[in-house]
C-alpha cells in the first residue's frame, strides 16, 4: 500500500513523505528518468550512492525490448536493475500516441504498429502490463495531445481520459490518474475533478511542460492544487528545469520525473548556481576548479573543468558520467534544500535567492 504524510508546509509548498511497499522517498522528490530500466550513462550503485530515492521507466519502451515476459521472469524491474529504491512506471501513452507510427486509437483501445508488429492494447491491458513489471507506483493510461491543441481536441483528450482512468482504475493496486485539459483553466479543472471522481493513490498533473507559456502553466498547477486532496501526492510530469521546479513546489507540486538534467549533461550543458554552463567551450579549457564551487558531488569533488573539458573534446565518452553525476546531484540537492526551507518556513524567500543567482 501507498501512504503519503505532509509533514510540513509554508502556504502551498509542501515537504513530506512517501512510503510504498516498505520504501520511503521524501518529498519534494525528483526522479531520475531510468526509460529503458536504466539511468542513462550511471548504474544503480551510481544512483544509490548519489542518494536518489525513486526513478521513473516507460511500460512502452520496455514492452519493445527487452520484452515485459523478460522482466518479468527476472522477478521485475527491482531484480532486474538490482535497484531497491522505489520505482515508479509510466504508461507510454505519451509515446505510443506520439510515435510516427500507424495507429489506431478510440475509447476502448488503442491500436499502433512499430518495428513491423502489430500491437492492441486496453488501458486496463496498460495498467496489466506495468503491474508485471514489478513496480511499486503505476501510471494510468492518459490521452495527452500536443500543444497546441484546438478545444475541441483537448475536451475529446479529457473525455478520454477520464474514461480511460475508469477502466484503469478496476485494477488494485498504487495507480495514480492524470489530469489533462492543457492550458483552458475551465478543461484542467474538470480533469483534475474527474481524477478525483475515480480515485485514486495519487494524482498527476500532465500536458504540460511541452511548450506552453510558463506562466499558463503555473496557472494549471495553481488549478489542481485548489481541486486535488491535500492528503494525497501530486505529480507533475516531464519537468526537470531548477526555476521551474521551484516555481511548481510553490505551487503545490510534491514529486517530479524528467530527462532534462541527464539530456543536458549528455550535450555537455551543466548545472551551476549561477546558470547552465556549456563545459566544452575554450573558455574552460584552463578553469582548475569544479563545475561548481559550491558542489560537493563525486565529479566536483574529484575532477576540474579543464580536465571535462579535455575529455568532451578528446571525445572520451566518460564525460558523459560524471557531467550526469553533477547535474542529478545539483537538482537532488536543490531538493533537499527546498524541503528544509519548507519546514523553516522560508520557501519563498529560498526560492526568490536561487533564481535571482541561476538567473
Amino acid at each position: 500500500m501507498l501512504e503519503f504524510d505532509v509533514n510540513s508546509s509554508d502556504k502551498s509548498a509542501r515537504s513530506g513523505q512517501l512510503t510504498v511497499n516498505g520504501r520511503k522517498a521524501k518529498t519534494p522528490l525528483f526522479m531520475p528518468v531510468a526509460t529503458k530500466g536504466a539511468v542513462k550513462t550511471l548504474t544503480s550503485e551510481d544512483l544509490e550512492e548519489l542518494g536518489v530515492q525513486a526513478v521513473i521507466s516507460n511500460m512502452y519502451h520496455l514492452l519493445m525490448a527487452p520484452g515485459i515476459e523478460v522482466i518479468e521472469s527476472a522477478g521485475g524491474l527491482h531484480e532486474f536493475m538490482n535497484w531497491d529504491g522505489v520505482i515508479f512506471t509510466d504508461s507510454g501513452g505519451f509515446q505510443m500516441i506520439r510515435k510516427d507510427f500507424d495507429q489506431d486509437i478510440n475509447d476502448e483501445r488503442l491500436r499502433f504498429t512499430s518495428g513491423g508488429d502489430e500491437y492492441e492494447m486496453t488501458p486496463r491491458e496498460c495498467v496489466k502490463n506495468q503491474w508485471r513489471l514489478g513496480p511499486d507506483v503505476a501510471m494510468c493510461l492518459d490521452h495527452c495531445p500536443p500543444y497546441p491543441a484546438d478545444r475541441g481536441e483537448l475536451e475529446k483528450s479529457v473525455r478520454r481520459t477520464r474514461k480511460w482512468a475508469e477502466r484503469c482504475r478496476r485494477e488494485e493496486m498504487n495507480l495514480f490518474g492524470i489530469s489533462q485539459g492543457g492550458t483552458v483553466p475551465e478543461l484542467r479543472r474538470k480533469s483534475c475533478r474527474d481524477m478525483v471522481d475515480v480515485g485514486f493513490q495519487g494524482y498527476a498533473v500532465g500536458g504540460l511542460s511541452i511548450g506552453e507559456p510558463r506562466e499558463e502553466m503555473y496557472q494549471m498547477l495553481e488549478i489542481a492544487d485548489d481541486v486535488y486532496p491535500a492528503n494525497k501526492p501530486r505529480y507533475l510530469m516531464g519537468l526537470g528545469s531548477p526555476v521551474e521546479l521551484l516555481e511548481s513546489i510553490e505551487r503545490g507540486v510534491d514529486i517530479f520525473d524528467s530527462a532534462y538534467p541527464t539530456r543536458n549533461a549528455r550535450h555537455r550543458s551543466v548545472f551551476t548556481k549561477k546558470g547552465r554552463i556549456d563545459i566544452r567551450k575554450s573558455v574552460h579549457k584552463q578553469e582548475y576548479g569544479p563545475i561548481d564551487e559550491n558542489c560537493d558531488c563525486p565529479t566536483c569533488k574529484n575532477y576540474s573543468r579543464a580536465y571535462i573539458n579535455h575529455l568532451c573534446r578528446a571525445e572520451e565518452l566518460s564525460w558523459m558520467r560524471l557531467t550526469t553525476v553533477h547535474n542529478l546531484h545539483f537538482l537532488l540537492e536543490l531538493m533537499r534544500r527546498a524541503r528544509d526551507a519548507i519546514e523553516e518556513e522560508r520557501f519563498e524567500q529560498f526560492k526568490r535567492v536561487f533564481i535571482d543567482d541561476y538567473k
